[in-house]
């Protein structure tokens, strides 16, 4: 989830328009029809304090709930009733601050109460009550939202299985030795990913499905569903009733949009039809981290910029809808003012349908409706008060929505453009900058500032490229959407002439994506900020800061110019400027181990920008970030040690923009979901996969190594030692340019260890160990003895329920003379030639000098 798109239907061009020609003249200088005043606030607070209300009431006991609606209500009455009394006996009335508390107060009621009938709702009928007992159950559920597929989670050394996930309506529920009983409670459907994910993945808003499933509680108490529903087996959907007709002519649209650009590039093939309709079934999981990274998501969350888009085609500029010169088509086409109205109504509502209502196109949708009325009835619009009526009005009918981070941005986005945007965009005009340049620049700090806090709330991060990411993809969006609809309405009649438009929507929709990859593909394009609404504060704090600094300080060119450098460097981190500053990396490294949280990455360096690469930890943009911060361009080969998803799942992230020569795996291929997903992902990238040959010697560059286990492969594994992946790892002794000897366990479990030494008796001493299995306690101590390192190094991550390191794997080490540095603590660890070691973090680097005489 990331900033939604600040437009709200026509709302952001009319700010715009109100911009440009703030006294509402003519361009004879006359009085124009739409002269604006002051800003109206009236609706503002009432809409918050519903917001607010809906909010706590959710969470809220239900007594607590009726208590507090009770309260409002009798206050808001105690206000009204001296007034009501005062005009029936028709004396003066003089009780506007009386009737505006009285608004308030109603509103939060209202919030309040709505909010506790849509949580009361989940907690009747017999879904929660089976919930809680984990029972297996026959349900009939209508489809409520777009099926969409889970992105897999690494826990330990497992991959979650992918699964399908769609929200749904219970309407019957039948458990065994229960008879059956209809009900209308909100699920989440959960189905395991299989030979059928497809048929799944297909089923459209308003089916109705059946489905066995065991039922289990929701994992957090203010999600909106009373049970979640995880579906037995792999099969079909069993479809008991069809969807309706708008929902069949959506999904018919929306089918006919992937087909017209089925022939467009991979990344304009998955994205366009997230640009315009929001279907971002095709998005591959990098595009979409890229996406994060670069704060873009709102590009395929549909929003109010589609809807604009859409709407300006049909009234032009919303300023100008009630002058003789009328922009759009519907003037050309013989419109009048309020015909024009009721065909944006009607074309709001089918875009709504079209696009599913999620937070950000309700939004857009009731701001659109709002400014529609204004047009049809000639009255003068005001653009606050139509958010703040659009609020109001979603946060009654779905009190969810106050609990919706996504909601939550786009509304501080539209409210930015409204209120920060113009003030902004004028000081930049003043600064300077040209007209369209300063518009669009206020615009975009406007909804960063805004929305930047609330991001670092739920992701801990900061994005430091997402301004210029956006203004460099917002000139694309307007072309790729206007196209994207174009071949959207045609593809159904004329699938040739579809496919036509979105090839030519392909180009600015492969600009985005290229925008998106590159922005994410530079160093500093994000960096970590405290999670939590704590950090959201200092975070909206630190901008209030600049902000009231910039407004006091002087203009000078000079600074302003400084400033902007030093952003430019903190994101695209020269090498040796990074190096200069943090001391990371050190130029002479020779082995870093990467900090990957609870898994396993190193490198090692093989010369210039090439590498060896063992492991690639549980997360791809984790190992990616620590070999882009290394410089590697080439990966002569990537030794996957064994299968587990702490050290293969991070694999597209070391593929990603290098060139891999080979991927050398073990022969035991466990588990066999991640044996196949390492064999798929390697065979899209064209790189062959290799087994690991026991006694096998390379070189690249200044790096040798000799791969000592698995004895003769799997089949060894089995007949000396205990079976498990574990066991089958991979180990190394690598050397390299200036003589280190290295020493890579994998994960070996004691037998495994055991069985490395009865093969190989001539172990020598090492310099650096890589400690297998992120030092849990399962270690050889004879193993430990031999090889005697003067450096151990543990991978392993922060909190992790497994205890690793154990403090006797790290009690033996540092007894036989070894340093233990560990990831945990000590963040990435690079190892140069004379065993001189630094961490990432430039406080805690180190050299030759502050290491103990064993290792200098």
């Amino acid at each position: 989830m990331n900033r939604q798109d600040a437009g709200a239907g026509a709302v952001t061009d009319a700010a715009a328009d109100s911009h440009a020609n703030p006294d509402g003249l003519r361009d004879d200088g006359g009085p124009g029809p739409w002269q604006e005043g002051p800003p109206d606030l009236r609706l503002v607070v009432p809409a918050l304090a519903a917001w607010a209300a809906a909010a706590l009431a959710l969470g809220a006991a239900g007594v607590h709930v009726e208590v507090a609606v009770a309260v409002c209500v009798g206050g808001a009455l105690m206000l009204l009733v001296p007034l009501g009394v005062r005009a029936w006996r028709r004396r003066p009335v003089r009780g506007l601050r009386a009737t505006a508390c009285a608004t308030v107060l109603l509103c939060a009621a209202a919030g309040a109460a709505s909010a506790g009938l849509h949580a009361a709702d989940l907690t009747r009928g017999p879904l929660p009550g089976l919930a809680r007992e984990h029972r297996r159950l026959t349900a009939e559920v209508t489809v409520t939202s777009d099926p969409r597929p889970s992105r897999p989670v690494v826990r330990g050394d497992r991959a979650s299985s992918a699964a399908v996930v769609l929200a749904g309506e219970a309407r019957l529920v039948e458990a065994r030795g229960d008879p059956a009983v209809r009900t209308r409670t909100l699920v989440l459907v959960v189905v395991r990913a299989g030979e059928a994910d497809r048929e799944w993945l297909r089923l459209l808003p308003s089916t109705r499905v059946r489905v066995t499933a065991r039922a289990a509680p929701p994992m957090r108490s203010g999600d909106p569903f009373a049970a979640v529903l995880r579906v037995d087996g792999t099969g079909p959907p069993r479809i008991t009733g069809p969807p309706s007709g708008a929902q069949r002519l959506a999904g018919e649209l929306r089918a006919g949009l992937r087909r017209a650009t089925e022939g467009l590039a991979p990344d304009a093939r998955a994205l366009l039809p997230g640009l315009v309709v929001g279907d971002t079934s095709r998005i591959p999981t990098d595009l979409r981290d890229a996406f994060e990274a670069t704060d873009l998501t709102h590009l395929l969350a549909v929003s109010g910029s589609n809807l604009t888009v859409v709407l300006l085609l049909l009234i032009g500029q919303p300023g100008r809808a009630a002058r003789a010169e009328r922009g759009g088509l519907a003037p050309r086409i013989g419109l009048s003012l309020r015909t024009t109205a009721l065909a944006g109504g009607a074309l709001t509502l089918a875009f709504v349908v079209v696009c599913r209502p999620d937070p950000s196109v309700l939004r857009a949708a009731a701001c659109g409706l709002v400014t529609l009325l204004a047009i049809g009835t000639g009255r003068r619009r005001t653009l606050i008060p139509a958010l703040a009526a659009a609020v109001l009005a979603l946060v009654l009918y779905d009190p969810w929505l106050a609990r919706s981070y996504g909601f939550l941005l786009s509304v501080l986005a539209t409210g930015a453009l409204l209120t920060v945007a113009p003030g902004w965009s004028e000081a930049l005009r003043r600064r300077g900058v040209p007209g369209r340049l300063a518009d669009a620049l206020g615009a975009a700090l406007a909804a960063q500032a805004v929305c930047a806090p609330v991001v670092a709330v739920f992701a801990a991060r900061v994005s430091l490229v997402a301004i210029p990411c956006n203004l460099l993809a917002e000139a694309a969006v307007a072309p790729a959407t206007v196209l994207g609809f174009a071949a959207l309405a045609l593809a159904p009649v004329a699938l040739p002439l579809a496919e036509g438009l979105a090839w030519v929507a392909g180009w600015p929709a492969g600009w985005i994506a290229g925008v998106a990859r590159s922005g994410a593909a530079l160093p500093g394009a994000q960096t970590g900020w405290p999670g939590g609404w704590a950090g959201g504060l200092v975070l909206a704090v630190g901008f209030g800061l600049v902000v009231l600094a910039v407004r006091r300080l002087p203009y000078r060119r000079w600074w302003s110019t400084g400033c902007v450098l030093l952003l430019v460097a903190a994101v695209v981190r020269p090498p040796p400027l990074a190096r200069w500053v943090s001391g990371w990396p050190p130029p002479d490294w020779e082995f870093v181990m990467c900090q990957v949280g609870q898994g396993d990455a190193t490198v090692l360096a093989a010369g210039g920008d090439t590498a060896v690469v063992v492991d690639a930890g549980p997360d791809p943009v984790l190992v990616d970030r620590c070999l882009r911060e290394l410089g590697v361009r080439r990966v002569a080969l990537l030794v996957l040690t064994h299968f587990h998803a702490d050290h293969v799942a991070g694999l597209p992230g070391v593929l990603r923009g290098r060139s891999v020569g080979a991927i050398q795996v073990t022969g035991l291929e466990e588990p066999p979901g991640q044996a196949a997903f390492v064999r798929r992902t390697a065979a899209a990238a064209g790189v062959p996969v290799v087994p690991a040959l026991p006694g096998e010697r390379r070189r690249v560059g200044v790096l040798e190594w000799e791969v000592l286990w698995p004895a003769g492969g799997a089949g060894g594994v089995r007949a000396g030692v205990a079976d498990g992946p574990n066991d089958a790892s991979v180990t190394l002794l690598a050397r390299t340019g200036s003589g280190l000897t290295l020493l890579l366990l994998g994960d070996l479990e004691p037998p495994a260890q055991q069985g490395l030494l009865r093969a190989r008796p001539d172990l020598a001493p090492v310099d650096v160990l890589k400690v297998a299995h992120h030092g849990s306690a399962h270690q050889d101590p004879d193993l430990i003895r031999a090889v005697r390192p003067r450096l151990a190094l543990v991978s392993a991550g922060a909190d992790n329920p497994y205890g690793h390191p154990s403090p006797r794997t790290v009690g033996a080490l540092q007894d036989g003379g070894a340093r233990v540095l560990r990831t945990d603590r000590d963040g990435a660890i690079a190892v140069a030639g004379g065993l001189r070691v630094w961490r990432a973090s430039p406080e805690e680097n180190r050299d030759a000098s502050a290491l103990p005489a064993v290792l200098r």
